[in-house]
């Protein structure tokens, strides 16, 4: 009888896929631990990647942490609340949606982690003008979307008595606190009692 041959096992070649699994890892590495508290060998076992593997996508730490903040930070904050602010009936309306969905979530999940971008500012604003600049960066894109939304408001007549930038400034200010303090206390109430305070008419002049 002839020997058995065990069957050739092809080689996956999927850089990209490896890439990718590396960003998730870390984004959760970074919003569960910290960036700091977080090191390359713990994301080496967790996302199961040699070093040299891990460094031939991110030649450092910082560039992880850049591209997490990049194309994973930005990226929720544009499905959260850019988009959301875009298709809504009215700016007003689309943080309202925002707000409750987000609060929504956070009681199904049963814990808050806090909002990804208002967690790594917290940190890394002060340790790397690099980080600082790319963070701020998001937040002016988060206000703006929600101003320019406020201005087709206005010009359709559906609002006003309104500083559009000032509405935003304070939606983004209520929002990023709100959370802070879900994260702090483990309850997403205050993001409801916050939705009601933008939707009874704050930010007017």
């Amino acid at each position: 009888m002839a020997e058995t041959r065990e069957p050739v096992r092809k080689r996956t070649n999927d850089p990209e896929g490896m890439r990718q699994r590396i960003l998730d890892v870390a984004e959760l590495a970074f919003q569960e631990r910290g960036y700091h508290a977080t090191s390359l060998g713990d994301l080496m076992q967790a996302a199961g990647v040699t070093g040299g593997a891990l460094h031939h996508h991110f030649a450092t730490k910082k560039a992880l942490g850049m591209a997490v903040i990049a194309e994973r930070v930005a990226a929720s904050v544009e499905e959260t609340w850019l988009r959301r602010i875009e298709e809504a009936p009215s700016a007003r309306a689309g943080v309202a949606q925002v707000f409750a969905a987000v609060a929504d979530e956070l009681e199904r999940q049963g814990f808050v982690r806090g909002c990804p971008l208002n967690n790594l500012a917290h940190e890394l604003s002060l340790a790397d003008d690099d980080f600082r600049m790319v963070l701020a960066g998001i937040f002016e894109a988060w206000r703006a979307a929600i101003a320019d939304r406020m201005r087709l408001d206005q010009e359709a007549g559906t609002e006003e008595g309104v500083d559009p930038d000032r509405f935003a400034a304070l939606t983004v200010a209520t929002y990023s606190g709100a959370m802070s303090m879900a994260k702090t206390e483990q309850d997403a109430a205050m993001l409801k009692v916050c939705a009601e305070a933008l939707a009874a008419g704050q930010g007017k002049r």
